[in-house]
């Protein structure tokens, strides 16, 4: 490339134009207002980098949190869980034996109540051989002491008979 110092030449112009546009920049300090808004860029930058790491430790602290929570609330689950089945075959060994208790309760009061009837139809079929006993008797006897005198007699032993039987 050639350099050609020519006045004429629209290149030097610009050339000098720009040169008196940075000079001036550079008089005015455009330079350092570009640095500063460069450094200000830059801190924000900084800034929301560092704010954004600092949300994610305290996210990973928020998770690593539930996370221990949600394993201690599975840990909790399957405590009860195991204490509900626990529960429940107690209650139902309970309710069994409380079964077992009623049927044997209900058999004893049948046995009972069949003794009784028992010992009712005993009394009821020994008060009526009582009963025809001595009807039995008296007739026997009326038959063998046909007697008027003797009637008073007869009378007196029947009651002491029946007296006697019961």
């Amino acid at each position: 490339m050639h350099w050609d110092f020519n006045p004429a030449s629209p290149t030097i112009w610009v050339f000098f134009a720009l040169l008196v546009i940075i000079g001036a920049a550079l008089y005015f300090g455009i330079h350092k207002t570009i640095a500063k808004a460069l450094d200000g860029r830059a801190d924000a930058i900084r800034a929301e980098l560092d704010a954004a790491k600092t949300l994610r430790e305290e996210a990973q602290t928020l998770l690593a949190s539930y996370q221990r929570k949600q394993a201690e609330a599975e840990e909790q689950a399957k405590t009860i869980v195991k204490q509900a089945r626990k529960d429940a075959e107690n209650m139902a060994a309970q309710a069994r034996k409380d079964l077992q208790e009623r049927l044997e309760r209900k058999a004893e009061q049948a046995e009972a109540k069949i003794a009784n009837a028992e010992a009712q139809a005993l009394s009821d079929v020994k008060a009526r051989a009582v009963d025809l006993a001595s009807k039995a008797a008296e007739q026997i006897i009326r038959e063998q002491f046909k007697a008027a005198a003797h009637n008073g007699l007869i009378k007196a032993g029947i009651a002491d008979l029946g007296k006697a039987l019961n």
